[in-house]
């Protein structure tokens, strides 16, 4: 089989939660999109070229209702995802020498995407830059696939899409527990979960990310030696059992 087929077979297999879910979000933002006045092709380029979900949506209910105002825009949307700066600086390590795919992978960057390529390896006999490349290009299609059904069906169908993006905290969730179950060590998760609780407290639910992720990059950075060394004790030991059997 063709490495790149190989690739993408494996990838898809990863993406299939994310599928799932940017089906029933892009659908449902097409057809916000839609009732807004807007074409179905206006949701094809908003998610081809912005593809921000979470800023999407506040764009159709802020920005593409108001007068212009570029500084805004800039800042709303800095303020929103800014989380993908620590998104760059996590993934330093694991994108160097990744070659010709960085750009790609750099701009199809998602929540999602981030999620399954940050602890994930290659499968036996696949390359990682191909592996990589397919999981955030397939995350993208997912997203802009779904957001133009959504725009087409909003001018033929009208059906109350109240609650339904909470389809991304479910997918968010599954993907959480994949994780968990599959990783030896849950430090990192526990550390996540309990910055993510304490910011929420002090700062509300509309300004606990930043202050989250600022708390989990500083104790990550704090204690990195100290969880290196013990996902590899957790490897080795993980090794040994395999070899007994």
């Amino acid at each position: 089989m063709d490495e790149k087929l190989k690739a993408l077979t494996a990838a898809f297999k990863e993406t299939i939660p994310v599928l799932t879910g940017f089906t029933f979000l892009g659908m449902a933002y097409g057809i916000l999109m839609s009732t807004k006045g807007y074409a179905f092709y206006w949701s094809t380029l908003m998610s081809a070229i912005v593809f921000a979900g979470s800023m999407q949506y506040i764009a159709i209910t802020t920005l593409l209702t108001v007068a212009f105002n570029p500084l805004y825009a800039l800042f709303l949307t800095l303020m929103i995802n800014a989380r993908h700066l620590f998104y760059g600086i996590s993934m330093l390590k694991r994108f160097k020498g990744i070659g010709k795919v960085k750009p790609f992978l750099i701009f199809y960057m998602c929540d999602e995407t981030f999620s399954i390529i940050f602890n994930k390896k290659a499968p036996k006999g696949v390359k990682e830059n191909y592996f990589f490349f397919f999981i955030a290009f397939l995350d993208y299609l997912y997203w802009v696939i779904a957001s133009t059904i959504g725009g087409l069906l909003g001018k033929i169908v009208n059906f109350n899409t109240e609650g339904i993006d909470f389809v991304l905290t479910a997918l968010f969730i599954v993907m959480f527990l994949e994780q968990w179950k599959n990783s030896e060590s849950h430090k990192a998760a526990i550390i996540g979960l309990v910055c993510s609780i304490i910011s929420l407290v002090i700062f509300g639910e509309n300004n606990f990310i930043i202050p989250a992720m600022i708390c989990i990059l500083i104790i990550l950075t704090l204690f990195k030696t100290k969880l290196e060394r013990s996902n590899l004790i957790n490897d080795i030991n993980t090794n040994s059992d395999s070899y007994n059997y």
